[in-house]
């Protein structure tokens, strides 16, 4: 059975092309607000989030913190998307429990790796 990543961001085509490049080995849920996966968390829990930082209602930042108030979604992985490369935007999200920081427009080959480090911790490696 495919893994679950849930994918959050206002803008469809990031949306698409993350389901573009994740869902030949993932099933890849899109959602266009934090506010609608929030409400997509209350009956399931994905194996990994991917989360935009700048969108309307709630903010990446906010939609954060409360996966991380919730009980059962307290430790999925959390990969935050941002078109900042900021260092202080980056530590803000490790601040509040994001395992990884993907800046827009994202190479490809680095998503795929930051997707198998989060959802396989360790496992992943060709070769050890």
């Amino acid at each position: 059975m495919k893994k679950t990543i849930l994918v959050v961001d206002d803008e469809i085509s990031i949306c698409m092309l993350l389901q573009n490049f994740l869902s030949q080995d993932y099933k890849v849920i899109a959602l266009y607000s934090a506010l609608e996966a929030l409400e997509w968390l209350d009956g399931n829990l994905p194996d990994l989030i991917v989360s935009d930082i700048q969108m309307p209602e709630m903010d990446g930042f906010e939609f954060l913190i409360k996966v991380r108030k919730q009980g059962f979604t307290k430790h999925t992985p959390v990969v935050m998307l941002s078109g900042r490369a900021e260092s202080k935007e980056r530590i803000k999200c490790y601040r509040l429990g994001a395992q990884d920081y993907l800046t827009k427009p994202f190479n490809p080959e680095e998503l795929e790796e930051l997707v198998k480090k989060n959802i396989y911790p360790i496992h992943y490696a060709i070769e050890w």
